[in-house]
Formats: structure tokens, C-alpha cells, sequence
């Protein structure tokens, strides 16, 4: 069955592996970054195939010692992860979580203190060890499902791991990590609060209209296609932090009758969506706190990857980033014709002719995704990060960054990891390896192959947040790139 699903995806796949992530990506989140989101993952959870993990990750760019507040989530935004189950685009089952801020000592002049003015070390999130934590958050988690709430706390107080201060402040950051790891019952768990940044990508030369390193990206060589283990260009969110929230549910959880199905079953097929919101009003009334009020307003959604940083026009972006996926089919021309394929054209990269009508089915339930999926049940275009829970997660030994690509059937397209490289596997997408694999299956790169802060193989999938005091950014002529000479990251 395997080897057919894998026949299916080199034939008509890689749909949604068109795109990588999102930073800033539409002018309304340029100028609201806590309700901006950077990343969208789910995938079979690596140790429990019969779990799905979400990963929603916001606020881009986070510089670790950036103090004395650092990053804490926006108590005003509804975070949100959706999730479609069968197959009209619409969102059945919707996890919600909310935030509130506590000032425990407000004569502080920072939120997080530590071996100073005799307050100890923080070194727990709640009781002894946590007299330093001033700014502290709590928050909830709620089920939405047909029409009903149901609060997945479990009767706990969840707590939110701040900001990576610093090793006097907080040394022991890794135990602090590991406090804010909950199980909910039920095969729950959760975690939310700052981490390293997951992404990869070398973004400089990315946006300078394509213009990567020389010998490194652009057409890689046979090294650099090959290596899982190595970077040859700087990493330009190497050493940034981002607020995470992480999910893990059973999969009978999400499926629209409550149970597991193999994965040529269209019932095993999901469509997922993260997403922020804002109450509709909002009154500045200072001294007093500003008054929200109003229902919630969507102000960002990131189903696929970069679809809105690099395919929508910038005159539509806002419309997308509020608007809802069952309505996608408006924005269906920007595909059609994207002009990331006419700048790959325009540096000699061999790219289709438009109309590309080989990018629709990223936005339809299909084959290779859902081989179980008949004409009826395409459902309507939409925005959605579909994942196959009847594709068993591959071993971590064997994961591959390329994926599908690379023979590796359990990441993107088939939902998406950590440890996908989406910015090479999107890249080859757009030069039209959906159309002929052999005319235009160039090997696009970047050269940023793995994520130099390491990979977390475990729940919640990602890597302590980076020091404040001690943490460094990768740039050119910088080290960092362990694939170079000396580990120098070139310049040009």
C-alpha cells in the first residue's frame, strides 16, 4: 500500500510542498506580530502512531535578550488549531487556547529575576524556585466540537515557560522546558511557551530575488543535495526564539467518526489550520487598560506554508489572512500564473508555462494525499495542511529533510515536520516538477539543509528557547555552516 501511495506522490504529488514558512508575511501582521504566525506542523506523532501532534509557532523573530519583558503571549489573541474531517474545508473540531498574565511582584523592574537581591534562581514554574518569575502565564485549552466546549485541563493549572533569560537568572532553562511538558488524560498533552525557532532557511538571499550564495544554492551539486546532516549557507533564524503552542490528541480524536482508518480510507485524511484573532474592538483608554470587546476577529491562518508570503499579491494578502479557507477558490489566479515561477524563469530555471493547473490540487482533497478521495470529494478550495493518519510515522533514523522528495512518506506534503526542508522541496514545486518531473525537476536549493540549534525526536518536537545572555545569530562570513571550510559561511 505504501509503495502505491508513494507511486500516487511522485506522480501527481508534492501538492502542497510548494511553500515554506511565514514571517510578516501581509502588511496586517507586519504591524501585529504577536497574532502573526510563523509556522503550521501536524504530523503522527513519532512515538505514538496512533496520536497526532500541531504546531502552532507566532511572533517571528524573537531576539533572546531582548528583555526586560521578552515575549509573552498576547492575552487579546484566540489561538487557534482547526481541523477539517470531512472534506468540505470547513473546520469541525477547533482546539482553543487563551492566555492571562500574572504580575507577582510588580516593584520589579524586569518580569524574570534570579540570584539577585536575595531572590533565589528560578528554577520551577510554580511554588519554591519561582519567587523570580514575576511576568508568569497561565492558560487553557478548549475543545470545540459540534457546537460544544469542553475544557481539556483536566482541573490543572498550565503554565507557560518563559523566555530563556539567562544561566544565573535560570540555570537549569532544560528542567523549566521540561515543566511546561502536561499530560492532559485521554492521551493529551500539551505544551506552550518560548522555543527556538524551528525554521530553516537562508532568508537574506531567498527575498534578494533569489540571489543565493555561489556554488551553494540556487542548483545545488550532488554534496549538498545529498546531505541531511550539514548547512553551506547561514541560517538566517539560527539563535531566534518563537512562542509555540503544542498539541498532541489521539487520532479517533480528529476523524469524523472517532476512529483510526488505514490510509487508503478518505476517513484517515484531515485538514488542518492554525489561526489567530482579535476581539473586533478594541478602545485605548489610557491610564486605564485598553477595554477588547466584540467577537473575535481572524487576523492570520497558515495552512501550507508561504502560500501568502509568496503567492498571493500583496494587495490580497490581508483579505487572505482574514478570510476563510472554504472561500480560497477567489484567490485561485495567483497559482495559476505565480510570479515565483517567472523570476525562476528569468535566472535560466526551466519552469511550465501558465496556466499552472498543475498547482490546483495542492488546495483539494486528491490523490496522492487521500487516494481514498473520489470526484465528490475534492470539497471546495481551500487553504488546508492535509494529513494522511493512516501513513505510519517514519522511523526518526529515517526521516529524510527532503521527504517525499527523498522517498520518505510520512512529511510534507503528507502533513509537515521540524525536519522538513519546505524551502527546497517548495522551490522545486514552483519550477513545475509537478508537471514533468524530468523537463523541469531541477534540484533548487538554498543550502540550509538541517536546523543548527539540533532536533527534538520527542514531545513537544522542539528545542529549549536560546539564552539571552549567551545566544548568537548565524550570518556571512560567519561560523555556522559545519558543511564549509573551517565552518565559515560564505558571503557572496
Amino acid at each position: 500500500m505504501i509503495r502505491q501511495l508513494a507511486i500516487l506522490i511522485v506522480a501527481l504529488g508534492l501538492a502542497p510542498a510548494l511553500f515554506a514558512s511565514s514571517h510578516r508575511e501581509a502588511p496586517i501582521t507586519a504591524l501585529d506580530r504577536t497574532a502573526d504566525v510563523t509556522d503550521w506542523y501536524a504530523f503522527v506523532s513519532y512515538d505514538h502512531p496512533d496520536r497526532v501532534t500541531m504546531i502552532l509557532n507566532v511572533d517571528p523573530f524573537l531576539e533572546p535578550s531582548n528583555g526586560p519583558n521578552y515575549f509573552p503571549f498576547d492575552p487579546n489573541v484566540l489561538y487557534q488549531m482547526k481541523v477539517d474531517n470531512d472534506q468540505d474545508g470547513k473546520e469541525d473540531i477547533t482546539f482553543q487556547f487563551r492566555f492571562r498574565t500574572q504580575i507577582r511582584q510588580p516593584g520589579l523592574f524586569t518580569g524574570f529575576v534570579g540570584n539577585l537581591a536575595g531572590i533565589p534562581p528560578i528554577t520551577a514554574l510554580d511554588g519554591p524556585g519561582s519567587e523570580g518569575l514575576s511576568l508568569r502565564q497561565t492558560y487553557t485549552v478548549t475543545m470545540v466540537k459540534n457546537g460544544k466546549s469542553t475544557e481539556l485541563t483536566s482541573g490543572k493549572t498550565l503554565f507557560a515557560v518563559p523566555s530563556n533569560v539567562g544561566p544565573k537568572t535560570m540555570p537549569d532553562y532544560q528542567s523549566l522546558f521540561n515543566q511546561g511538558i502536561y499530560s492532559l488524560g485521554n492521551g493529551v498533552r500539551v505544551f506552550a511557551g518560548s522555543a527556538d525557532d524551528p525554521f530553516f532557511i537562508d532568508l537574506g538571499a531567498t527575498f534578494d530575488s533569489l540571489n543565493f550564495r555561489m556554488g551553494v544554492g540556487g542548483v545545488l551539486t550532488p554534496q549538498v543535495e545529498g546531505d541531511d546532516t550539514h548547512n553551506y549557507a547561514p541560517d538566517a533564524v539560527a539563535g531566534f526564539n518563537v512562542n509555540s503552542i503544542v498539541l498532541e490528541v489521539p487520532t479517533a480524536m480528529l476523524t469524523v467518526d472517532g476512529k483510526r482508518h488505514p490510509a487508503t480510507d478518505k476517513r484517515a485524511v484531515i485538514g488542518t489550520y492554525g489561526s489567530t484573532s482579535r476581539p473586533q474592538i478594541s478602545v485605548r483608554r489610557a491610564p486605564l487598560s485598553a477595554l477588547n470587546a466584540g467577537p473575535f476577529q481572524q487576523v492570520q491562518r497558515e495552512g501550507n506554508p508561504l502560500i501568502n508570503e509568496l503567492i498571493i499579491g500583496t494587495g490580497s494578502k490581508d483579505r487572505f489572512s482574514m478570510d476563510e479557507p472554504e472561500n480560497d477558490k477567489q484567490f485561485a489566479h495567483f497559482f495559476l500564473n505565480p510570479l515565483l515561477a517567472t523570476v525562476f524563469s528569468t535566472i535560466g530555471i526551466p519552469v511550465p508555462p501558465a496556466p499552472r493547473t498543475d498547482l490546483l490540487p495542492l488546495v483539494q482533497y486528491m490523490a496522492p494525499i487521500c487516494p481514498g478521495c473520489g470526484p465528490d470529494d475534492r470539497g471546495p478550495i481551500a487553504d488546508l495542511m492535509r494529513l494522511n493518519t493512516g501513513i505510519p510515522p517514519t522511523p526518526v533514523a529515517q526521516q529524510k529533510r527532503l521527504a517525499v522528495l527523498a522517498g520518505d512518506f510520512g512529511g510534507f506534503p503528507n502533513g509537515r515536520r521540524p525536519v522538513d526542508d519546505v524551502v527546497d522541496i517548495a522551490s522545486r514545486a514552483v519550477a513545475g516538477i509537478l508537471a514533468d518531473s524530468k523537463k523541469f525537476g531541477t534540484p533548487i536549493g538554498d543550502g540550509v539543509n538541517i536546523n543548527p540549534e539540533g532536533i527534538n525526536n520527542s514531545f513537544p518536537y522542539l528545542i529549549p528557547a536560546n539564552s539571552g545572555r549567551d545566544s548568537h545569530h548565524i550570518g556571512p562570513g560567519q561560523e555556522g555552516c559545519t558543511g564549509q571550510p573551517n565552518g565559515i559561511c560564505p558571503v557572496q
